[in-house]
């Protein structure tokens, strides 16, 4: 039986992200089942026949946007809750209403994040382990078409975060059952990685374990890669190096290893990471909103100088309240200009880059998403240019990056399949699933007894 073709024509610029970096003029995308077959002037494919024809006139279309590190299961109950000086309280008020989180719970949340991570062009995103209910949560990717990649969280050592604290046999044996159960679920569309929490709080037994697990089932490892002085105190104390340094002693700093965040780190460890091969995914709309010094201390520059893999992620939407990866994309073009006093530092293309192939790249999916390709899934964002947002338009990458936002987003697709038009998406009733986590969020909050009261009067 034939595939069902989709052909998306007349766009107003295709931004490729190919080799080239092609950006086509009044352009045509031609797509084939779950893969894209053609791309190029719809003067030169317009004999193609399809089943189904989007007119994407007037519109910018791009490969679906990639973020790297975000939890979607807990937050959006909860968003908005924490005040800005919680400081080190946030994360163990984070996981004690995580704790308390039902399977119902868990599935609304995670759809209602979907369905905002969708709507605003992002197509793939990685769950880094911190969602307890997959087997519920699974029919919330299935049903909403994402592409997405989860995990278990395990840890086996002490830590202030009430997250809890696995025997290291059973951390290793949830890593292999996880790995083995979801990796490559749903037509390949969920991916499953070797999920330890971070290096401060593994054993090095444990880092070593899962990160094997990873390679022995041809997938990926990543942590939670945000150093404090604490922990670089310890690794120089009792392993006399950096923390960097003590992953490349356990072997596990390769590039089937993905860093979450990457801050606290020096410029030989910047360095050390690039030469290992290794991905760092960092999150800046986090960052600046934990008063990380992200625009002074960052090394997002240095890591690409010395040609470590990076992309973007947003973190969790209680944290930095965004899940928006263009969000990501556009700070990245400005925080280091500011910060280092240079506007040369990490121009329009390259933060695009980071959102789109570069940020594939550093989940090891760059041969499957990322850019508009012949063969590559067929993940595309259509923005609708006909908005206030994007007028003036003559250079699409600097409009991307510098002006519009999501809030343009038009029409989705997500391996061919349309999950987003016309702004709306076609999997839930949005309006009734707002609702339904709003009641979930309340009821959740005084089930835990976490609450924080307004500084201002609510009368």
């Amino acid at each position: 039986m034939s595939q069902p073709t989709v052909k998306i024509e007349n766009a107003r610029y295709i931004v490729t992200m190919d080799p080239k970096r092609r950006i086509i003029a009044d352009g045509t995308v031609v797509i084939t089942g779950s893969q894209i077959s053609s791309v190029g002037k719809a003067s030169e494919l317009g004999g193609d026949i399809a089943d189904t024809v989007i007119d994407a006139a007037g519109m910018v279309v791009t490969p679906g946007f990639v973020n790297g590190h975000m939890h979607i299961s807990y937050a959006h109950a909860v968003r908005g809750l924490f005040p800005d000086n919680l400081g080190a309280d946030y994360l163990p008020n984070v996981f004690r209403l995580q704790a308390a989180m039902t399977p119902d719970d868990e599935y609304a949340t995670s759809l209602l994040a979907i369905t905002e991570l969708l709507k605003y062009g992002t197509t793939t995103f990685v769950d880094p382990g911190t969602t307890t209910h997959l087997d519920v949560c699974i029919e919330a990717y299935h049903r909403s078409g994402c592409r997405i990649v989860v995990g278990w969280n395990v840890l086996d050592r002490p830590n202030p975060l009430n997250l809890p604290v696995y025997d290291t046999d059973e951390a290793v044996r949830m890593t292999e059952e996880t790995v083995a159960r979801y990796h490559g679920a749903l037509d390949g569309l969920v991916g499953a990685w070797a999920m330890p929490f971070s290096s401060e709080f593994c054993s090095p037994e444990l880092l070593a374990a899962t990160h094997a697990i990873a390679e022995s089932r041809a997938t990926r490892s990543t942590l939670h890669y945000n150093n404090g002085p604490r922990w670089i105190r310890h690794c120089a104390e009792t392993h006399g190096c950096t923390p960097t340094e003590y992953l490349d002693r356990l072997g596990v700093l390769t590039p089937g290893m993905t860093l979450a965040h990457g801050l606290g780190i020096g410029d030989d460890e910047a360095r050390l990471i690039g030469e290992r091969g290794a991905a760092v995914v960092m999150c800046p709309t986090a960052a600046i909103k934990g008063g990380a010094r992200m625009t002074q201390q960052g090394l997002m520059p240095e890591l690409l100088e010395y040609g470590a893999v990076v992309g973007l992620g947003t973190d969790a939407g209680n944290n930095s309240n965004l899940l928006e990866t263009l969000r990501s994309v556009y700070l990245a073009a400005v925080l280091y200009k500011d910060g280092r006093g240079d506007v040369g530092i990490i121009p329009a293309e390259t933060a695009l880059e980071l959102g789109t192939i570069r940020g594939a790249a550093a989940l090891g999916m760059d041969d499957i998403i990322g850019s508009i390709e012949p063969g590559k899934a067929a993940d595309l964002v259509l923005f609708d240019t006909n908005r206030a947002e994007w007028a003036a338009l003559h250079n699409p990458v600097n409009s991307l990056v510098y002006n519009a936002d999501g809030r343009s987003v038009h029409t989705v697709l997500v391996n061919g399949r349309v999950v987003v038009e016309n702004h709306q998406v076609g999997f839930v009733d949005e309006a009734d699933l707002v609702a339904d986590v709003q009641q979930k969020g309340d009821a959740l909050i005084k089930r835990a007894a976490v609450k924080f009261d307004s500084p201002w009067p609510v009368v």
